[in-house]
């Protein structure tokens, strides 16, 4: 398994055949490594309907058919504009062919800014691929949902937000990731505006071996997690 930070809150998963998208915004951000026409995946995985999250989505399900899934009224939004989808909410899980994908709580908003069209509850995701749990918290502040992830999900990677100001900030991520038990954690969300500039060094240093930390710069990647 090979995860890939496009950055921002942008991750490529590949695995046995399979190619999902996790948030692809590409089309304005300043770190992005990829070109939305570059992009060839099965499946889109959005967590709220935010540009810097939502961002290149549709055009890309359009061009290569691949499924959005997304919590239910972003997908339904994303149906209307022509691609396929699979809409799913809070604490529902499905099985696609790349592996298991629940949805988890999130705190923040979700909202196309063009029009303000309301696009329901942010998620995060769980993703169960090859016996490896991957979690992608999405845009959201420290909430106590996540010790129950701990409790009773073993998960191998989570992705963490440190921005702050609109999710949490490294002190709020570092209690997440006590909370969330991971093996290892990976920041994100963080740098790519002045508005959540953030050391991601002082980050790992403050977790002082809750979990292994992976910084990665945007194309760079972990695998055999």
């Amino acid at each position: 398994m090979k995860i890939t930070f496009g950055g921002h809150s942008c991750f490529c998963i590949e695995d046995e055949g399979h190619k999902l998208i996790i948030d692809p915004f590409l089309t304005g951000n300043p770190h992005a490594v990829w070109k939305p026409e570059e992009i060839d995946v099965q499946f889109i995985l959005v967590t709220h309907g935010h540009g810097d999250h939502l961002g290149d989505a549709l055009e890309i399900a359009r061009r290569t058919g691949a499924t959005i899934i997304a919590p239910n009224e972003l997908a339904l939004y994303c149906s209307s504009k022509g691609a396929n989808i699979h809409p799913m909410h809070i604490g529902g899980s499905r099985q696609f062919p790349f592996g298991k994908v629940k949805l988890t709580p999130a705190l923040h908003g979700s909202a196309i800014e063009e029009g303000l069209i309301y696009t329901g509850n942010p998620c995060g995701f769980l993703l169960f691929m090859n016996e490896k749990v991957i979690y992608h918290a999405g845009d959201t502040g420290l909430c106590s949902d996540m010790k129950l992830i701990g409790e009773y999900t073993p998960v191998d990677l989570a992705l963490l937000p440190i921005g702050d100001n609109f999710v949490m900030g490294i002190e709020d991520a570092v209690e997440a990731a006590k909370f969330v038990k991971a093996k290892q954690v990976v920041p994100m969300h963080y740098n790519t505006f002045d508005l959540i500039k953030q050391d991601p060094l002082d980050f790992k240093k403050r977790l002082n071996g809750i979990a292994a930390c992976a910084i990665l710069q945007p194309g760079e990647y972990v695998e055999n997690i």
